[in-house]
């Protein structure tokens, strides 16, 4: 299986001083073929991502051959928040977010309380259960089943835990602020 998925990932940026950061889109047959990139910017704590994001990917020349939508986390550019269930939906394509820690643990309830963002809960209290999976990775997915997003996220790994659309789109933004790449998805 050689599944066509876009990574999607922000760069980094100085929160109370930017006032946008990065968006970095990488599409892949795979895990070792590159199929295109896309850029975009997002206010940071910006509202609408979700049809933000919905739009920009309808939008790309690459969005026919596109089997899935693979984020690192269900906030991007800060403090938006991603409704999953309704990107997935609009674009009818499945959506797997992966991330390295257990996403009950957060404290992404304490940061949109402290930034006055309380009514955003309502879609991370949407968002469907994360489930430890391989590599120490937790999946949560919308528009398919768990099983078949192990699936695609296994087939697009390469060297690395994470999958490798979302990684390169990781190292990009970054390298697109930075000047280099570093850190982690």
């Amino acid at each position: 299986m050689r599944p066509h998925l876009i990574g999607i990932d922000d760069g980094p940026f100085e929160k109370h001083t930017d006032p946008v950061t990065p968006i970095v889109g990488v599409v892949m047959e795979g895990s070792d073929l590159v199929e295109g990139v896309a850029m975009t910017s997002f206010p940071i704590d910006g509202a609408g991502v979700t049809d933000f994001l919905a739009e920009w990917i309808q939008s790309l020349r690459f969005r026919p051959g596109l089997q899935g939508i693979v984020l690192g986390g269900i906030t991007i550019a800060g403090l938006a928040v991603v409704d999953v269930e309704r990107l997935s939906q609009k674009l009818e394509l499945p959506v797997m977010v992966l991330n390295r820690k257990d996403p009950r643990e957060h404290r992404l309830a304490g940061a949109l309380e402290s930034a006055g963002l309380t009514d955003r809960m309502e879609v991370v209290d949407r968002t469907p259960p994360s489930l430890p999976v391989s590599n120490g990775l937790y999946l949560a997915c919308t528009g398919t089943s768990p099983d078949e997003a192990a699936r695609l996220i296994d087939a697009s790994r390469r060297k690395g835990e994470m999958p490798e659309p979302l990684r390169l789109a990781h190292q990009i933004a970054s390298a697109v602020v930075r000047g280099d790449s570093r850190g982690r998805v």
